[in-house]
C-alpha cells in the first residue's frame, strides 16, 4: 500500500483501471484542492498534543433504540484546517449508520495505532486500551463522549470524494529461477540512495548496469509479470514459496523502497490502446497479454514506476501488511488517506455507496498512496487474498469521510 514509507505502500487509486502504487489496483480521479477559503469563519489549526484526559463515567448502557446523549455540539465557525481540507463539527447524528455499525470489530485497529499514536491522540490510548473488551454500548458512549465528528471537506467546501480499495494479494514463488518461474522480486540496490530517480522499468529489464546492480538481490521469483505487477501496486503481498529443499513457507513481502520514477496505470494504457475489457483485474490483463505476446513488454514499461521489498516473518496470520503509519492494517477498517487531509491514527467515520459495497463504518487512517491524494479521498483495505481481491478491483465510489476529533 503506499504509501512511499515503509508500509503497504501502494500507488492505489483505481478509476475502474488498477491504478494504486502501492496498496491496490486503482486509480486516478483524483479530488482537487487549493487554497481560497470560502468564509471569513474564524479556524483553529489541530493541536500538536492534548492534555490528560479525566476519567470517563461509564453510565448504564442506553436502552434499545436509543442513543447516549451528545455533548454540547461546537460551533460551526469552529472549524478545523488542515493543509488540504477543512473539518467542519457536526452532531453525532450526521454521521449514517453510527448507531449500527459494530463497534468492536474497529476497535483493534484503534489498539494497533496506539502502537505509534500520533500526538494529539496519544493521550486517549489509555481508555481505548480498557475498553476494548468492553461492550459496544460502552465503546459507542466513550466516542460520543471523548469525540467531536467533523465533516470532512474541501477548503471550497465539496464534502463528496472518491474510495477506492487495496488488498494484500498470495502468490506461489520459488527461490531459485527455473523455466517457469522467471519474473525476480528485488530486494533494494545498494545504491539506490546515491541516484534518484533510479533506472526506469524498462531499463531495469534490459540495461546491463542496472541489471549488474540488482545481481544477487532476487527474493523469489513469480512465474508471471502481470502478478510482479499486481504486487509492485499493491505494494506489498504474501508468498508461499517454495524452497530449493523442496520445503514451504509463507512470508510477507513488504515495501522497501521504489526507483522513484512516475507511476503510470497500465490499466489506462490498454484503454488508450482501444482495449474494452480490462476488468476485473488482473484476469483481463492477463488474457490480453495471453493474446499480446509480443506486447507484454510494452504494457509493462508503459508503467516506469519500479518497487523494490523486504521480506519478512508473518508473525500475526490475520494482521495485514504494515502502512505508512507504521503498524498493521485491519481488513474492513484501515484506510488509506492523504496525509495532508487526515492525520495517521485518526479515527474516520467512513459512507460510500456504490455497487461494490455499501460501507458505512468506523475506520482509522493508517496508510497512504501516490495516488491517494485530495480531501475527500481514501483507499480501503480490503484484507488479503483472492476475495478481498475481487472486492478491491470493483471498488470505485463516492465518498464522505468524518474525523472523530478529541473534545
Amino acid at each position: 500500500m503506499n504509501t512511499n514509507s515503509k508500509s503497504a505502500s501502494k500507488d492505489s487509486s483505481k478509476s475502474k483501471v488498477m491504478t494504486t502504487q502501492f496498496g491496490v489496483v486503482k486509480a486516478w480521479a483524483i479530488i482537487a484542492s487549493t487554497a481560497a477559503l470560502a468564509s471569513c469563519a474564524v479556524y483553529r489549526p489541530l493541536p500538536e498534543s492534548l492534555p490528560a484526559p479525566l476519567p470517563v463515567p461509564m453510565s448504564p448502557s442506553p436502552q434499545a433504540g436509543t442513543a447516549p446523549a451528545e455533548p454540547e455540539q461546537p460551533k460551526p465557525d469552529q472549524s478545523l484546517m488542515q493543509a488540504k481540507s477543512r473539518w467542519v463539527p457536526v452532531a453525532w447524528s450526521d454521521l449514517p449508520g453510527f448507531a449500527e455499525d459494530r463497534l468492536g470489530q474497529a476497535w483493534g485497529a484503534k489498539l494497533r495505532s496506539c502502537e505509534r499514536p500520533a500526538p494529539a491522540l496519544a493521550a486517549l490510548c489509555p481508555d481505548i486500551r480498557r475498553l476494548a473488551n468492553a461492550s459496544e454500548a460502552e465503546q459507542r458512549q466513550w466516542l460520543i463522549s471523548r469525540m467531536q465528528p467533523y465533516r470532512v471537506e474541501s477548503h471550497q467546501g465539496e464534502a463528496q470524494g472518491l474510495l477506492t480499495s487495496y488488498f494484500e494479494p498470495v502468490m506461489n514463488a520459488r527461490r531459485q529461477r527455473s523455466a517457469s518461474h522467471s519474473v525476480p522480486l528485488y530486494r533494494p540496490p545498494a545504491d539506490l540512495s546515491q541516484r534518484k530517480p533510479w533506472f526506469t522499468r524498462q531499463e531495469i529489464d534490459s540495461a546491463p548496469q542496472a541489471q549488474a546492480a540488482l545481481r544477487g538481490r532476487e527474493i523469489a521469483w513469480l512465474s508471471d509479470p502481470i502478478d510482479a505487477m499486481l504486487l509492485h501496486i499493491q505494494g506489498s503481498g504474501r508468498l508461499l514459496i517454495s524452497e530449493a529443499d523442496g520445503s514451504q513457507r509463507l512470508v510477507r513481502v513488504a515495501f522497501a523502497g521504489s526507483n522513484e520514477q512516475p507511476y503510470r496505470s497500465i490499466n489506462q494504457w490498454l484503454l488508450d490502446q482501444g482495449v474494452k475489457r480490462i476488468n476485473p483485474w488482473p484476469e483481463a490483463t492477463k488474457d490480453w497479454a495471453a493474446l499480446n505476446p509480443q506486447r507484454v513488454n510494452q504494457l509493462l514499461w508503459s508503467n516506469p514506476r519500479y518497487v523494490f521489498f523486504r521480506e519478512e516473518v508473518i508473525t500475526d496470520p490475520q494482521g495485514g501488511p504494515r502502512g505508512a503509519q507504521g503498524v498493521a492494517l485491519s481488513a474492513g477498517r484501515s484506510i488509506a488517506v492523504d496525509r495532508q487531509s487526515i492525520p495517521y491514527g485518526t479515527p474516520v467515520w467512513l459512507a460510500s455507496s456504490g455497487p461494490a459495497a455499501q460501507l458505512q463504518r468506523l475506520v482509522v487512517a493508517q496508510d497512504t498512496g501516490s495516488a491517494i491524494v485530495g480531501p475527500v479521498r481514501a483507499d480501503y483495505f480490503a484484507g488479503t487474498g483472492d476475495e478481498a481481491g475481487r472486492l478491491a478491483s470493483r471498488v470505485n465510489q463516492p465518498l464522505r469521510l468524518w474525523v472523530l476529533w478529541p473534545r
